[in-house]
């Protein structure tokens, strides 16, 4: 399958996806409204920039994160359909489960391979500041479910600290973190470090924009830098759609990247 095929098939099962299990949770939250109720609180996207926020979603609400990713790295081609789900117990702690529900590769000159990708849990803590401003940590392993050839074989642990800040309009999420990567090659070093810096700002009431610069360092690896512009779309607090491209601006980097998603709660607990 090619990237277009993979792409249009991603964007089509998130959207049916996205529809179908919004769809009751529209309904359900109408009925309330109309009998008085609260209504159910609007969703909280991570996707689609590298960099997370400090806040964590609505305390109790499950959401689901999905969408398509190809990317394009000289002759080497890579299709993904990666997922989050997100849960916070409270407004300090939560947890986050994605991965890579499909992936397709080819690597210049080598046959495809395809299968299901590396899952990640994090656990997340995070801090209010006041006036916008928000601290996060979360702690991260990457369990190697994917095979030989899309994953490492190898678990990972890594760490992330996160700085939200609103200036006026325009919010900031800026990330450090730390890996320790078990599957590194012979002569590179199996600590990575990396940052990103994204800011977002609303252009109406359905419609943001999203900038970003993200980067990696390894010892004894090329470092990697990409540029990400991204939009999205909320046509109802509890859903949006993005889209968008990353520019790699090293050598290391992924020459392309072109994304869709779809953002949406699945159930609130309470």
């Amino acid at each position: 399958m090619g990237l277009r095929k993979t792409m249009r098939a991603a964007m089509a099962a998130g959207a049916v996806l996205g529809w179908g299990a919004l769809a009751p949770a529209m309904a359900q939250q109408g009925a309330d409204t109309a009998a008085g109720g609260p209504e159910l609180p609007p969703v909280l996207p991570y996707r689609p920039s590298v960099s997370s926020p400090a806040q964590l979603p609505a305390p109790g609400q499950l959401e689901l994160e999905l969408g398509g990713l190809a990317s394009r790295d000289g002759g080497a081609r890579r299709a993904s359909l990666p997922y989050t789900l997100k849960l916070a117990f409270s407004p300090e702690w939560g947890v986050l489960l994605g991965g890579e529900a499909w992936v397709s590769q080819r690597d210049d000159g080598a046959s495809r391979l395809r299968g299901v990708g590396d899952t990640l849990l994090v656990v997340k803590r995070a801090w209010a500041m006041g006036e916008g401003s928000a601290l996060g940590l979360e702690l991260g392993a990457k369990m190697p479910t994917a095979r030989d050839g899309i994953g490492s074989g190898r678990p990972d642990y890594s760490v992330n600290g996160i700085l939200s800040r609103d200036f006026g309009s325009v919010h900031m999420d800026a990330n450090l973190n730390l890996a320790r990567l078990g599957g590194a090659e012979p002569g590179l070093g199996r600590v990575q470090t990396g940052a990103s810096a994204s800011f977002s700002v609303p252009l109406d009431e359905r419609w943001g924009a999203t900038a970003e610069l993200a980067g990696t360092h390894r010892s004894g690896a090329p470092g990697t830098a990409q540029l990400l512009l991204a939009a999205a779309y909320s046509p109802h607090p509890r859903l949006t759609i993005d889209f968008g491209l990353a520019r790699g601006i090293t050598r290391a980097a992924p020459d392309w990247q072109f994304f869709s998603g779809i953002v949406l709660p699945l159930v609130n607990f309470w």
